[in-house]
């Protein structure tokens, strides 16, 4: 194995032009990780604001962006088996993504399910941990329930959709065109709303006979909160994972109070690996079997080679995707 590998590095803050391939040390490994021969990386928001100079990366965490990749494990640290050398898997990682290789948490690699192509398992952890935790464990959406999910054709939005529906969960979504909409629909969604012709707030409360989303899954933030709390069930619980619109809001606690409401939120990027690894083990007890299973899979917008990493982060900030873009590292 040579020394060096090619590397997406983020030469300036500022647009997708400043994406440049750079030789880069391959990755040394610390206790508990692998070395991943990366032949998929998923392209999220996180990638493009942390390109911008808004997200840097965790103390300690390489400033290679990429948030999750496919490959097969070609290393190990100490205190990890070498038989896992030669697995596919696909991994959750803090950064580093964006490369030929890359050391993960071997507590946050998950095997490529059946039948998946190494695109496709390359489009799985980001989304699915970050659903997974934030809809299901955070919010306890449970079978039967009603969630609104804001960003519906985004890689969290379509995600969340499919995870709603393997576990019986009734889905709501925003987008903000018709054929969005149209598109969310085809993934299975019950209700798609578009919000720039239509007040969802009101559509949502049609919708369930004035109750309201059980829970709502929050990537704007800003003036949406409030709108999303005034159609919130009782005993509702609003997640919060990301804020397009702003972090700061205004609420009126007392209407809080009356309906019972859970107001809560997280980021997943700076958690521990022991964190990640239990998430892990959950999420390959309970979504895994269902994807082997044919239930679903993610839905593929684009697949880039890696050389072309401006393209796919102009092709997310256009807005026009669904579901996730993808990094290429075939030869």
């Amino acid at each position: 194995m040579t020394q060096m590998m090619n590397a997406i590095a983020i030469q300036a803050a500022g647009g997708p032009e400043n994406l440049v391939v750079e030789d880069r040390p391959i990755p040394s490994l610390g206790v508990g990780e692998v070395l991943i021969k990366v032949a998929a990386a998923g392209v999220n928001r996180p990638d493009v604001l942390q390109r911008m100079g808004h997200y840097p990366p965790p103390a300690g965490v390489t400033d290679i962006p990429g948030l999750e990749v496919s490959g097969t494990i070609v290393g190990v640290g100490d205190g990890v088996e070498a038989s896992l050398i030669g697995r596919d898997v696909c991994a959750l990682v803090a950064g580093g993504g964006y490369a030929e290789y890359c050391a993960a948490p071997v507590g946050s690699c998950l095997p490529v399910p059946d039948g998946f192509s190494m695109e496709q398992a390359a489009a799985l952890p980001e989304t699915i941990f970050t659903v997974w935790h934030n809809l299901f464990e955070r919010g306890y959406v449970a079978e039967g329930e009603t969630a609104l999910i804001h960003g519906g054709t985004s890689g969290i939005g379509t995600t969340a959709i499919g995870l709603c529906k393997l576990f019986g969960v009734r889905v709501i979504v925003t987008c903000g065109s018709d054929e969005k909409c149209a598109a969310v629909r085809a993934l299975g969604a019950d209700l798609a709303i578009n919000y720039r012709n239509e007040d969802y707030v009101e559509a949502v409360k049609a919708f369930t006979d004035g109750a309201g989303a059980n829970v709502i899954l929050d990537m704007v933030g800003g003036d949406y909160v409030p709108r999303n709390l005034a159609c919130l069930a009782e005993e509702g619980r609003h997640v919060t994972i990301a804020f397009q619109r702003g972090a700061k809001a205004e609420i009126n606690i007392s209407q809080l109070m009356i309906r019972r409401q859970t107001m809560t939120g997280s980021t997943l990027r700076a958690r521990s690996a022991e964190f990640k690894a239990g998430l892990a083990q959950e999420i390959e007890a309970m979504v895994w079997p269902k994807l082997e299973a044919g239930e679903w899979a993610p839905a593929m917008d684009r697949i880039f080679a890696y050389t072309d990493a401006p393209a796919a982060h102009r092709h997310m900030q256009d807005g026009a995707h669904v579901g996730k873009i993808i990094l290429s590292f075939a030869s």
